[in-house]
């Protein structure tokens, strides 16, 4: 029987988990600190489009811890998929609570007509994170399958949808700034909401992949 055939070895595989955990509490301290910046300006500025995506940082830090559970619970000798499918379901329900806080507030200020001041540490901030966000998602992605974790491809799967998020803010930020387009704001906003409703189905209905950690 080929190595492929019965997974990793067990160096690679400590390797694999070693890595991924340095980039789970490296993903909880990146996102920790840009939501507290995001929510801030974002009241600040009364852009809900920015307020959303500070939330979605910190739901992405509860991911993060949720899938730091699980690692732990590897390294404890506790690994199975029952853990593994539970820590996916909490990933997925953060995504649910998002969509629906974000899709309201959007709706309201749409509604209300609501403009937004402009806000330039919200640009910053997310023309950073535009930069940081793809590098997170695309190593965590790769480690994955080595660790047979569908929890870490849903939590690879929240920072990607940061990503998007980030390039929405920044579109929605940059014509309320240089256009004075208010409503570009709640559309933004929309959108992240909408985004975060699809991930929010997909991770629920996500089938585990074969945990390597199992016999």
């Amino acid at each position: 029987m080929s190595a492929l055939a019965i997974g990793p070895l067990p160096s690679a595989r400590d390797a694999a988990v070693r890595r991924a955990r340095r980039l789970t509490w490296l993903t909880i301290g990146w996102n920790a600190v840009e939501g507290v910046v995001a929510v801030t300006a974002g009241i600040a500025a009364g852009s809900v489009s920015l307020v959303g995506f500070g939330l979605d940082s910190g739901i992405e830090v509860s991911a993060a811890i949720i899938l730091a559970w699980r690692l732990a619970a590897e390294r404890a000798g506790q690994c199975s998929q029952a853990v593994d499918r539970r820590a996916t379901r909490a990933i997925a329900l953060s995504f649910a609570a998002l969509a629906a806080y974000v899709l309201a507030e959007s709706a309201r200020d749409l509604a209300t007509r609501a403009a937004p001041e402009a806000s330039v540490p919200g640009i910053a901030l997310a023309a950073l994170s535009l930069i940081v966000m793809p590098l997170l998602a695309r190593a965590k992605r790769r480690l994955a399958p080595v660790v047979g974790s569908r929890a870490m491809v849903a939590e690879a799967s929240q920072t990607v949808l940061c990503s998007l998020l980030s390039a929405v803010l920044l579109v929605g930020l940059g014509l309320n700034a240089l256009a004075g387009w208010w409503w570009a704001d709640p559309v933004a906003g929309l959108i992240i909401g909408g985004l975060a409703a699809v991930e929010a189905v997909r991770t629920w209905r996500a089938e585990s992949l074969a945990d390597t950690c199992c016999g």
